[in-house]
């Protein structure tokens, strides 16, 4: 695939599968076999765990969008900058429901093989989510 395709096919995962929480979509563009890093820190391989895990978050932030700041493409690889969002409504890091907005940022690395995503491994900086739903007390400045 062209890295045009790759990035094509990075923004069909954000905007349909994450943004319209349209899952049917991971049969088609996630390996089976996936190994993923969730920006939550979660580690796991396979389809159908990514799938618990988008469920997980879809749980803690029903609202939840990623809006893709910055993409970069070589080869079979993609690295996205991204700004996340979504209004604290479920569990999350022991939490309960804040009906807190949240903001956050992240970075995500993909490796893409025949027209799906292959490997995942996506930072973002919980240390910011778990202030805002008060899950840790700020810093002293």
């Amino acid at each position: 695939m062209t890295t045009e395709k790759n990035k094509a096919l990075v923004r069909r995962y954000y905007d349909d599968l994450w943004n319209r929480w349209e899952l049917a979509l991971a049969d088609e563009i996630v390996a089976e076999d996936i190994s993923f890093r969730g920006s939550l820190g979660v580690t796991l391989r396979g389809r159908d765990g990514f799938k618990r895990y988008v469920e997980t978050v879809r749980s803690a932030f029903p609202d939840f969008e990623n809006r893709i700041e910055e993409m970069i493409a070589e080869g079979d690889r993609v690295v996205v900058r991204l700004t996340y969002g979504g209004t604290h409504r479920g569990e999350l890091f022991g939490s309960a429901p804040t009906g807190k907005r949240v903001e956050y940022t992240g970075v995500a690395i993909f490796r893409l093989e025949e027209g799906t995503i292959l490997e995942a491994w996506v930072l973002g900086d919980t240390l910011a989510l778990m202030r805002q739903i008060g899950a840790m007390p700020g810093l002293a400045r």
